[in-house]
């Protein structure tokens, strides 16, 4: 390595560290916490780790929403929570993903489809730009904040577009964590089993850092559910931009041509699925795989935890309060439509 190279690359470390230095200060201070918690509490009830740190770190929003702590905090958001979900797959066997069944596929398609729909319908209603609808259907749909993003890039241009679009992730990540609140409170009133559950949140809650912690809350059965179905709505990205985009052509509006982020991570999920499909049968490979495997899942825990510290982090409440309510109507309205009908057809497929 070149003495320039090195330089930069020390650089580059030195403007992470204090950002991922907080994270991890956060994600170790929620698994101290978690035990005593549970004691203060009679030891019946306890509070997750990934929940403790999601508090925790919107509670210190205010110290953390500095430029010296951001570019930690976004690669413990944006690139160690990839990495840290593409391990999960060694949680996974093929068996697992085929279980899921057609039927959980088409209802996944459905509730997507009936949410970018809505999207438009309820901006017509409210008197917003198209492009409101769109981003706030897709983004609610596949991935929130990522596809909100991608959903830009052939949204045609009007005057508010770079505000509804900043809006349309703060929105997506507020309401993705409201719903890593709630959602396993509503699947145990439902009484759905941990399977459904994990159905339920892989196909109703927008970003996958939400989708993993909301199934982590719940049990290990439920959280490799929640992350097949979700990783399957983020598959699903380039054909919903690809679609969005021809529609709003066909209706005589011109946009930009599409860069729709390409999800690496999903497929190295899918390749860590594979390789714990084989290894795990293989009786003369398990002594070696098995303990290996487990020292990645520890890895992958920490990683989820930390990055879900920093998406904590980087949560205002305060910011919410100052939007318009009928960009939040938008949101809410897509929300509670993928909501009622993932669920309502977990419900009736039993």
């Amino acid at each position: 390595m070149t003495e320039a190279a090195s330089l930069r690359l020390t650089s580059g470390l030195g403007r992470l560290a204090p950002g991922i230095a907080l994270s991890a200060a956060v994600a170790v201070a929620s698994v101290l916490a978690e035990p005593v918690l549970k004691q203060l509490a009679g030891g019946r009830v306890g509070i997750p780790a990934v929940v403790i740190a999601l508090v925790i770190g919107m509670l210190l929003h205010p110290i953390a929403n500095t430029r010296r702590f951001e570019p930690g905090m976004t690669f413990c958001v944006k690139k160690l929570l990839r990495w840290a979900i593409a391990l999960l797959g060694l949680r996974v066997a093929l068996g697992d993903i085929i279980a899921l069944g057609l039927g959980t596929a088409l209802l996944v398609i459905v509730s997507m489809v009936a949410t970018v729909v809505c999207g438009f319908l309820l901006a017509r209603l409210l008197g917003r730009e198209p492009g409101v609808g769109a981003l706030a259907g897709v983004a609610t749909a596949v991935c929130g904040a990522s596809a909100a993003l991608a959903t830009a890039t052939v949204v045609p241009d009007y005057r508010n577009k770079a505000a509804d679009t900043a809006f349309t992730v703060i929105a997506m990540n507020v309401l993705a964590t409201i719903a890593m609140l709630a959602y396993p409170l509503l699947c145990v009133w439902l009484g759905l089993s941990q399977q459904q559950t994990g159905v339920m949140l892989g196909a109703t809650i927008h970003d996958v850092a939400q989708v993993v912690g909301a199934g982590q809350a719940v049990s290990d059965e439920a959280a490799n559910a929640a992350v097949i179905v979700k990783l399957f709505r983020v598959f699903l990205l380039l054909p919903s931009v690809l679609v969005v985009g021809w529609w709003l052509t066909r209706h005589g509006e011109t946009h930009g041509h599409a860069k729709v982020p390409v999800p690496v991570f999903a497929f190295v999920f899918l390749v860590m699925c594979l390789v714990n499909s084989v290894l795990s049968t293989q009786a003369g490979l398990a002594g070696i795989y098995l303990p290996v495997r487990d020292i990645l899942l520890d890895v992958s825990r920490w990683g989820l935890l930390i990055a879900i510290a920093a998406l904590g982090l980087g949560t205002s409440i305060a910011a919410m309060a100052r939007l318009g309510w009928r960009h939040l109507a938008l949101v809410t309205g897509t929300s509670l439509i993928i909501l009622v009908v993932a669920t309502g057809g977990i419900v009736l497929l039993g």
